[in-house]
């Protein structure tokens, strides 16, 4: 029991010493109109949602991820960490007006709501309804 506290430990102190020295991933998104909202997709691999937080602001959608592990390891070949993700873009003017979003298999999908900016929002994905109603099960959208 005393080794797997101190691997933890040691994966602990090697992440938060990761995350302090690394700057955050750019991250790729595709996005696309449909009707009532404009989609953004993004992939975002090892993370989970309550490691997520999605910003919507008065022009802007903020897509950010934590540093999730980053155990000690002798790499061979190293380009990418798990987490520390970010991506900002700015918004069409008519799609502004709330967010709902999930996150399955590693691939982020935020819906930015048509409609005015009512004021920021930010939220982690399992806090957001999705178009299928899963998590936040019969919330209303985040205005």
């Amino acid at each position: 029991m005393a080794a797997q506290s101190s691997n933890r430990e040691t994966v602990s102190r090697a992440t938060d010493a990761t995350a302090s020295a690394m700057r955050p991933q750019w991250v790729p998104v595709n996005a696309h109109e449909a009707p009532g909202a404009l989609v953004v997709v993004a992939p975002l691999p090892a993370v989970m949602p309550h490691d997520i937080t999605i910003e919507l602001g008065p022009s802007t959608l903020r897509i950010s991820a934590r540093l999730r592990s980053s155990g000690p390891r002798e790499y061979l070949l190293h380009e990418w960490e798990y987490g520390g993700y970010e991506r900002e873009i700015d918004l069409p003017e008519e799609f502004r007006g709330g967010l709902e979003a999930s996150l399955t298999n590693g691939q982020l999908v935020v819906r930015v709501l048509r409609g005015p900016f009512t004021g920021p929002v930010s939220v982690h994905p399992h806090e957001l309804p999705t178009e299928r109603g899963t998590p936040g099960e019969s919330s209303p959208p985040t205005r």
